[in-house]
């Protein structure tokens, strides 16, 4: 058996991407979505820590290459329908998101307004030395 079937089982979309969510290891918490292809999910699988494809820039994004936040990888599983996956991961530096925020889900819905209720950790400007 070819040592890459396991990637044959996913529904790739059209576009050869799967939606991914990062789930915090230690608290439960889901810091992002974003995407992969089959490229960055062999690449997670052998380092050991999230790469994925940024479609903005339409290339491999090897989480935490700029910032230090690396998302180390405890397990990744995939969903009933085969087209989503489930990476639960350890968050190095505790930000995950380039706002400088633990997750990338801050903006909750009151009444009609959205309301940031997460606080920045690191100011993104020191984060990505722009």
């Amino acid at each position: 058996m070819p040592p890459d079937i396991w990637l044959s089982r996913i529904n790739w979309s059209e576009d050869g991407l799967i939606p991914v969510i990062a789930q915090e290891v230690e608290s439960g918490t889901v810091l992002m979505v974003a995407w992969m292809n089959r490229e960055a999910l062999k690449l997670t699988v052998e380092k050991g820590e999230a790469v994925y494809w940024s479609r903005s820039r339409k290339k491999l994004w090897h989480k935490g290459e700029e910032s230090g936040h690396i998302q180390k990888i405890k397990d990744i599983f995939l969903d009933c329908d085969e087209d989503v996956l489930l990476l639960i991961v350890e968050q190095i530096g505790g930000i995950a998101c380039h706002t400088g925020r633990h997750s990338c889900f801050f903006q909750k819905l009151e009444g009609n307004s959205w309301i940031s209720n997460a606080p920045v950790i690191k100011d993104p400007d020191e984060i990505y030395n722009k």
